[in-house]
């Protein structure tokens, strides 16, 4: 992700770009705002022993965008931290990518809630997962 897109969303610290766990999975995304953020990865890389996408890289995709789209709603004076995060594996996928669309579905004072929808290549529902995150005042400095 770049500098600009990470700045672009409640603030994040360009100095953790090179840690994220989204891009050690091939996270790629593709749309970035307060409506609707979109990604994708590589089913090839995250499988587990079956050969399956790995549920553990829905549940990350999931938050991955969740978190996203919860920032961006949030506001950049703001910081979000994940409170809850759902997943309902609902098909098998071993080959492709995954795409994954995070919408708001609740944004008060206190948390934000989000829906994350990922499907195959084909446009088969594989997870369902809802994220809520917890709003709090960024710390001075922060």
């Amino acid at each position: 992700m770049t500098e600009q897109a990470l700045e672009s969303f409640a603030g994040i610290d360009p100095a953790f770009a090179g840690q994220q766990l989204n891009d050690k999975l091939g996270l790629e995304i593709s749309e970035l705002g307060p409506e609707r953020v979109v990604g994708s990865i590589p089913v090839e890389g995250n499988l587990q022993p079956y050969g399956l996408l790995h549920g553990g890289a829905n549940a990350v995709v999931a938050e991955a965008l969740g978190s996203m789209v919860c920032a961006l709603n949030a506001g950049a004076d703001k910081a979000t931290m994940g409170l809850e995060l759902s997943c309902t594996h609902h098909r098998a996928v071993r080959s492709g990518r995954v795409t994954g669309v995070a919408t708001p579905v609740h944004v008060g004072r206190g948390t934000v809630t989000a829906e994350i929808v990922l499907t195959d290549d084909q446009g088969r529902r594989s997870c369902t997962a809802r994220l809520t995150c917890v709003v709090r005042e960024r710390p001075p400095g922060a």
